[in-house]
């Protein structure tokens, strides 16, 4: 397992954010006493590595997609004039995980506009979920300032997930984290089995789909934690199909029937996730 400070600065902002996410997660009580702090905090980075390393990062899947020849395709992703149709707290927590991943499929595209429509969309979804305090104020400006510079406009994003998890850690609302997490999740295996219909024929990007097996277990560990909410459950419910398939590939193998299955199911997941409630 490789340190998190070998993982490239261009990681996908999405898969980062389901990684740190558990920053929030793992802390399912109340606030440990400071004695404790340390333990808690290598427990952390050692989750967050096991969840974090085994996805590409956004160079590894812009080389796939290349290989694959996979443009950048316009309303794949969310529409972000969505934004002002979630109220529920679970709608947005999910939409926050959504437009977080749809953010970072802009971006590595360097499509500017959109870009700028997700940061909308996402300061949205944090206004509802009273999480406005959570990231800097400036953010949009900035990213609109830096959008010719990729590793600033990468630090930028990625810093404002770290900030948002931290804030979620700090305000005892894992649940609500939980839910951002599913949110990115399937939104970043939505666009990998739905940009291009040569994606089941690229063994790069059919490998990746195939590591999510285990991420996918790590976030039904995760969500359990929380199984007496009706709104995680409902999330559960989502994702069962999904995980039932995923329990039927081999650790190492992947037939182009059960990827169909996974392009399929993951749609019907997605679609209820980002349907306004």
């Amino acid at each position: 397992m490789k340190n998190m400070k070998t993982i490239s600065r261009n990681s996908l902002a999405s898969l980062l954010m389901a990684g740190l996410v558990v920053l929030a997660a793992c802390n399912s009580g109340k606030s440990k006493k400071n004695n404790a702090t340390q333990i808690e905090k290598q427990e952390v980075e050692t989750k967050v590595r096991e969840f974090v390393y085994p996805l590409p990062t956004s160079y590894e899947i812009v080389e796939m997609l290349n290989k694959i020849e996979a443009a950048y395709i316009f309303g794949l992703a969310n529409d972000p004039t969505k934004a002002g149709t979630y109220f529920t707290e679970r709608s947005l927590a999910i939409n926050l995980g959504v437009f977080g991943g749809d953010l970072s499929y802009a971006s590595t595209y360097n499509q500017k506009q959109e870009t700028l429509d997700y940061i909308d969309a996402s300061r949205k979804m944090l206004e509802g979920l009273n999480l406005s305090n959570a990231v800097d104020k400036d953010l949009p400006s900035r990213i609109e300032n830096n959008q010719e510079n990729k590793e600033v406009l990468v630090d930028l994003i990625t810093n404002s997930f770290y900030d948002t998890y931290n804030y979620l850690l700090k305000n005892e609302r894992e649940p609500v984290s939980a839910q951002v997490m599913a949110g990115a999740w399937v939104e970043g295996l939505y666009i990998a089995t739905h940009i291009s219909e040569e994606t089941l024929n690229s063994l790069e990007m059919v490998s990746v789909v195939l590591k999510q097996k285990e991420p996918l277990d790590k976030l039904f560990e995760i969500l359990n934690r929380f199984k007496d909410e009706a709104d995680i459950v409902k999330t559960i419910e989502d994702l069962t199909p999904l995980a039932e398939i995923y329990a039927s590939i081999a650790s190492d193998a992947i037939t182009q029937e059960q990827m169909r299955d996974i392009a399929k199911q993951v749609m019907i997941v997605r679609n209820n996730f980002v349907s306004a409630e």
